[in-house]
């Protein structure tokens, strides 16, 4: 039976192709509108990210890699669905450079988008860690000894390193490509290398041009991004338990991958594929993955997203019914109770965290928590909802806010104190507020930032470096500061720890400038008040949710016993 397609990308098959002309019947009109409809859906699901970019579980996201993988692998999915209608009149020249550049350089901007959920998921368990993040920064970065041109390249932030990666790949790919286009002369007749080209009727040269060795590059960048670099990701993310649904979404996407290309191979060169592909061609294999790959990498963030926002409206909806209760009168034992709960006093009785379902969302639990026991809270921001900067931000404050009796004056503080709530502000500063330092820098208005900058960017340029930390022997060279790291201290261990802590010099040095008329005791407290918000109606209703179920198993657990 004659097949109604040609070869390989939009229209591979072992069977002669018709005479050129458009398959417009049943199945080609089914294929028409399924590329309309779920255009139409994918190019919403994209908007709807972009205008809410500025979530928490977005931007950790990457959405650019993300946007313009989907888009060239879309490119690609329509030429292929479409191909049953039209692929016949298409030239293989054509089928030979989107079958080697969209694919190819599309599954590699969507790995590097992908992987970037094991870097933020491995560079936020600093948060979880104690120490300065200078110093954890310090011991793990000083035990390598790279050359200082790889340590600056590494100093880049995650996304334009993979964006390096993956347009040092896709420059080779193009290079390659146009190398084997222009030696072989199956696609040209004027120039090329003798013996490469194709002879016959239009039907038998077009079967000879969609096979042989310039396919290969494309085919190995399949089988390499599926069977060799999937899999590895998927072991590194085995035992992540996240909140955004974003471990789900790279383990559907890898597995999704790994029978394209064997399926295609398969659909290509058995003659026994031959009736399947009369109405479902071979590269539509392919198109499967990138369908199911849109799926989980659009469609899925917009469904966390809504949920995000139905989990807000709950927490605000639930902080107006409290305040409402306790205007009229609530008892305040069995709130302080729940928040003992939530605190990690299992002392308490373990239904008390359901006693009050509202008053455990408001300001004052979070607060407690973060005054009693702020542990558990922050190894779940840090571990699970990968927003670790935020409680170590607040932490961070806290213990800077306090100041011993001996240093305090009637007018405010000592101007030796002062220096040293300067020194220690500009390390907060440095490790959580500007982009320029911070990995993760908080979330903050571009107003609160500038105000922050005109107070502290001048002296932490001076103290750490134009890029980076500076060096602890000359902590003023504007210089090359990439063995800033290598000196280190160590302090004895902690309560409750097994090994000590790392200390950098740079964490004892002290700023002797200037210090800004600006800067007082208040400084962070807007941005306090505001990430404190950000906190209680993003991460904390999720601690929240987690606590209540795992109070319900160690119920459920106690009563089998």
């Amino acid at each position: 039976m004659a097949s109604k397609y040609v070869q390989p990308v939009m229209s591979q098959s072992a069977a002669q192709p018709p005479p050129p002309g458009v398959a417009f019947d049943g199945v080609g009109v089914f294929y028409s509108v399924l590329s309309i409809v779920w255009t139409g859906v994918l190019i919403s699901g994209m908007v709807f990210l972009y205008r809410r970019r500025d979530m928490p579980l977005l931007r950790i996201r990457s959405l650019p890699l993300s946007f313009g993988a989907v888009i060239l692998l879309h490119l690609y999915w329509l030429a292929v669905q479409l191909g049953y209608v039209y692929g016949s009149l298409m030239a293989a020249s054509i089928e030979y450079w989107i079958m080697s550049i969209y694919v190819p350089c599309g599954i590699g901007l969507f790995q590097a988008s992908n992987s970037q959920f094991l870097h933020v998921s491995s560079a936020q368990k600093r948060f979880a860690r104690q120490g300065s993040l200078a110093s954890l920064r310090s011991a793990e970065s000083g035990k390598s000894g790279k050359p200082a041109i790889l340590a600056r390249f590494q100093k880049l932030d995650y996304p334009r390193r993979m964006l390096v990666y993956v347009g040092i790949g896709m420059t080779l790919q193009l290079l390659l490509t146009t190398i084997m286009f222009l030696v072989s002369r199956k696609f040209h007749d004027s120039w090329g290398i003798p013996g490469t080209e194709v002879h016959g009727t239009p039907a038998e040269r077009k079967s000879q041009q969609v096979k042989g060795w310039e396919w290969w590059p494309s085919i190995f960048w399949q089988m390499f991004w599926a069977w060799g670099f999937a899999p590895i990701i998927l072991w590194k993310s085995r035992r992540i338990a996240d909140t955004h649904g974003w471990r789900l979404q790279t383990m559907a996407c890898c597995i999704a991958g790994l029978h394209a290309s064997p399926m295609w191979l398969i659909a290509l060169y058995v003659p026994q594929m031959a009736v399947v592909n009369q109405y479902f061609i071979p590269p539509q294999w392919i198109a499967i993955s990138i369908m199911i790959l849109e799926i989980f990498t659009i469609l899925l963030p917009c469904v966390q997203a809504m949920r995000h926002q139905t989990l807000q409206r709950e927490t605000l909806d639930s902080i107006a019914r409290w305040e409402a209760r306790n205007r009229s009168g609530v008892s305040s034992d069995s709130i302080t109770d729940s928040w003992k709960s939530l605190a990690g006093d299992y002392h308490t009785k373990t239904q008390s965290i359901h006693s009050s379902s509202d008053s455990v969302l408001v300001m004052g639990a979070l607060e407690y928590v973060l005054e009693k026991n702020p542990e558990p809270l922050r190894q779940f921001s840090a571990l699970k909802d990968f927003s670790g900067e935020n409680i170590a931000f607040l932490m961070s404050v806290a213990e800077w806010k306090c100041v011993p009796p001996s240093a305090q004056t009637p007018t405010g503080i000592t101007p030796e104190m002062r220096r040293e709530k300067f020194t220690r502000a500009l390390r907060i500063y440095h490790d959580y507020i500007t982009p320029r330092w911070a990995e993760f820098p908080i979330n903050i208005s571009s107003v609160e930032r500038k105000k922050l900058e005109d107070v502290f960017d001048d002296a932490a340029r001076l103290l750490f470096g134009a890029d980076n930390a500076a060096d602890p022997v000359c902590p003023f060279d504007l210089g090359d500061t990439s063995s800033s790291t290598e000196l280190t201290a160590t302090r004895p261990a902690e309560k409750g720890s097994s090994s000590p802590r790392v200390e950098t010099y740079i964490d004892r040095i002290l700023f002797w400038g200037d210090i800004p008329d600006e800067f007082g005791m208040t400084i962070f407290e807007e941005v306090e008040e505001n990430i404190k918000y950000l906190v209680l109606t993003n991460t904390w209703p999720k601690f929240v949710r987690e606590r209540r179920l795992s109070t319900d198993g160690d119920v459920r657990s106690s009563m089998k016993g």
